[in-house]
């Protein structure tokens, strides 16, 4: 009976009946996000593998090996030890070599210091810096920073492990354009199997962060170097006074490179490993406090690359309005929509979610295949399979971390919540709201 009235209603829609209905999927989902990764995708792929780019690509690759800079690994982390040993044997597993590891302990109270002191007897880890009291993870990187010595400071999140050319590929880009300033890596899950949660985390992965920032690389409006791997030119993280206090610290600092104007830039194939949060419970605070950022920084820091200066920057203000655009006001465009129907089609809602829902499944199947084409060979196994989750993907998007987003906006707009998150020590949230950090 209810397809017979899904059926029905499809029949009797006219062109713009459709458009009525399902708005959101036709006018701005479809194109942002499924046919752009259709165009790009392919087009990054087939330029990659062209003559031409694996020529320069080799030739920055023999320049990166000849000159060997020093490239100094930080690691802040609290009470990571149980990753730790992870990461500094898959940095010792490196085809590029002259790097020095700078592991910064903020405050554990695990066997943290035990194993970093292990590793650096056994020369596998060159400094390791134990703060005694906790300041934060832009303390504890800013600390590294000040003792580093690379001339490239590649920073990693103690919980994630690197493929063993993830440091070669990140550093090819410096060669290939001079006004790189800074290089993502590509996050992907490392406890994959672990949990449902972390099942749907991987799909999200590939296609928001492999795929997305590939694809806003191309456009030139790529608006975070993920904290869990990116590689920065010392220079730069100089110029811009290295990391402020976060939550969301990463986003701030690509923004305050890119104000340089200098390039930042994704690289698909400098894969890393991390952890992600293997509950929905954990998973909505670690949403709730990224979400924040995006009102904290994009909205208030650094709203001056949305405004007309001496500095204005026009791909720089396509990366702030594009991204509040997406994630805030699109985002409540959902809202609008659901009363929509709610109010002024009450009797059909079951028929409309279900087409919706349909609409996206396959709008989703289509972004998970342009995602393992873009993993090509470096697609593990574990990674194919969860293509048999995604039928699950639009509820975990469009209803679960849609309901985190929201909640996380309207807390930073009305009480400046990011303030009071335990994310960070009381007392340096209190100096980074007084001076508007």
């Amino acid at each position: 009976m209810f397809f017979e009235d899904v059926r029905s209603f499809l029949d009797n829609l006219t062109f713009w009946q459709v458009l009525y209905y399902f708005w959101p999927f036709f006018l701005i989902d479809f194109f942002r996000y499924v046919l752009l990764e259709i165009v790009l995708v392919p087009r990054f792929l087939w330029r990659r593998r062209g003559r031409r780019e694996r020529a320069r690509r080799q030739t920055a690759r023999a320049r990166l090996f000849t000159e060997r800079p020093l490239v100094s690994v930080i690691a802040p982390g609290k009470n990571e030890g149980a990753h730790l040993p992870r990461l500094l044997d898959s940095l010792a597993r490196q085809t590029y070599r002259t790097v020095e590891t700078i592991v910064v302990d903020d405050g554990s109270d695990d066997e943290t210091p035990a194993i970093c002191r292990r590793y650096q007897r056994a020369g596998r880890l060159s400094l390791f810096i134990r703060n005694e009291v906790r300041g934060g993870k832009a303390s504890a990187a800013n600390t590294a920073l000040k003792y580093a010595r690379g001339s490239f400071v590649v920073h990693v999140d103690a919980d994630s492990w690197l493929a063993p050319d993830a440091l070669e590929k990140i550093l090819i880009p410096f060669y290939l354009d001079p006004e790189v300033g800074a290089v993502g890596g590509d996050i992907r899950v490392n406890n994959v199997d672990a949990t449902f949660a972390t099942r749907l985390q991987t799909i999200e992965y590939m296609k928001s962060l492999s795929t997305g920032r590939t694809v806003s690389t191309m456009l030139g409006i790529l608006r975070i170097i993920a904290g869990a791997y990116g590689a920065f030119r010392r220079d730069a993280l100089e110029r811009v006074g290295g990391w402020d206090v976060g939550p969301g610290l990463d986003g701030d600092l690509t923004v305050k490179i890119r104000k340089l104007g200098l390039k930042v830039v994704h690289e698909p194939t400098a894969a890393c490993y991390t952890h992600v949060p293997d509950s929905f419970r954990k998973l909505a605070r670690q949403r709730y406090r990224w979400d924040r950022s995006m009102v904290r920084f994009r909205m208030r820091k650094h709203r001056d690359v949305l405004l007309p200066s001496a500095s204005f920057r026009l791909r720089n203000f396509l990366s702030s309005a594009e991204n509040i655009f997406f994630n805030f006001l699109l985002n409540l465009k959902w809202w609008v929509y659901i009363f929509q129907i709610m109010i002024f089609h009450p009797t059909q809602l079951p028929v409309i979610v279900f087409i919706n829902y349909v609409l996206y499944t396959l709008a989703n199947v289509i972004e998970v295949a342009v995602a393992m084409a873009l993993f090509g060979r470096s697609l593990r196994p574990v990674e194919a399979r969860m293509f048999l989750f995604v039928p699950l993907v639009p509820l975990y998007t469009g209803f679960y971390l849609r309901v985190v987003r929201t909640f996380a906006y309207l807390m930073e707009l009305i009480h400046g919540a990011s303030y009071l998150d335990r994310w960070n020590p009381w007392k340096v949230s209190r100096v980074a709201r007084r001076e508007r950090l």
